[in-house]
């Protein structure tokens, strides 16, 4: 409702451009009891079913930052919404509104959650028992000697023969790769042989292989990876700080990414809005309301 007590609501707006595509991200949705109430990432998850699939055996549940009901259910999926209305406006020459609730958009990626459930058993247990939720000891992070830690997604038998070969175990003294009831003292046979060597020395283990075995990696260390920098996944900007490159990567338009550091809350906000025709008494006016923010870069000498 702040958009409406604004006077700048759907209705009005769509009545003054009909092909207006009007984007109303939230974490609850438009309607229903929460719609009103206030909430973050954790309490989106919570709702939506995905954060109770989220943990190890015998923990609470837990939320991985604020990266799957904020930025992927919420804002991924909500550009995803305004990229459709768009295709669909190229066709009807008429806009929309995009209800993008952060609870549905999580719960939609988590779709494979909930069509798996009776698949090859792969949800079948509790938490943290399962295939891909630390159940299997063969999709599991180690630490190693040096404090590190490493991550192990060797599912198919290829991959795993080679997991096997590269922690120097003989596959004939182990039970089968898919013995669930075994999988408790395998994570534990694991742990033990991988915390034996550094990060470094099972890199160049299993580098050359395909067993699936990758080191865990600080932000600083994902940014100097050599894979990393021989696609230049990870740019650099005018005062030293690293980030993420745009993806994905287009052949024949790619982004084009700014060197320069990231703008101030309020930075320009003056120079905007006396180039959209506001005056400087109508600025300050604004800005006394606590409607904006100004940061004032330029010393005054």
């Amino acid at each position: 409702g702040v958009m409406e007590r604004l006077g700048l609501g759907p209705e009005v707006l769509l009545q003054e451009n009909p092909r207006l595509i009007y984007a109303r991200l939230t974490g609850f949705g438009q309607t229903g009891k929460y719609a009103k109430s206030a909430g973050h990432d954790i309490n989106y998850l919570a709702l939506s079913g995905v954060l109770s699939k989220l943990g190890r055996k015998n923990e609470n549940p837990y939320a991985p930052v604020n990266l799957l009901a904020d930025f992927a259910g919420g804002g991924v999926i909500c550009a995803l919404g305004i990229v459709i209305a768009l295709v669909e406006r190229a066709r009807s020459g008429r806009g929309q509104v995009i209800d993008a609730s952060m609870v549905e958009g999580v719960a939609y990626l988590s779709s494979f959650l909930w069509k798996s459930q009776k698949l090859l058993g792969l949800w079948s247990q509790t938490r943290g028992e399962n295939l891909l939720d630390s159940g299997a000891p063969f999709y599991e992070t180690y630490r190693t000697s040096d404090g590190k830690f490493m991550a192990v997604g060797a599912i198919e038998p290829l991959f795993y023969k080679q997991l096997i070969k590269g922690l120097g175990l003989n596959s004939d003294e182990l039970p089968a790769q898919m013995s669930v009831s075994d999988w408790p003292e395998m994570k534990k046979k694991f742990a033990s042989v991988f915390a034996q060597k550094t990060q470094a020395e099972w890199c160049s283990i299993f580098d050359s292989t395909d067993a699936c075995v990758i080191p865990v990696l600080s932000l600083d260390d994902a940014a100097s990876h050599q894979h990393n920098k021989e696609r230049s996944s990870f740019i650099k900007n005018d005062q030293g700080e690293m980030s993420p490159r745009p993806a994905p990567v287009l052949s024949r338009t790619p982004a084009v990414p700014s060197h320069e550091r990231d703008p101030f809350i309020g930075e320009h906000t003056e120079e905007i809005l006396l180039e959209y025709g506001f005056t400087k008494q109508e600025i300050a006016k604004l800005h006394s309301d606590k409607a904006i923010e100004l940061k004032n870069l330029k010393a005054n000498l």
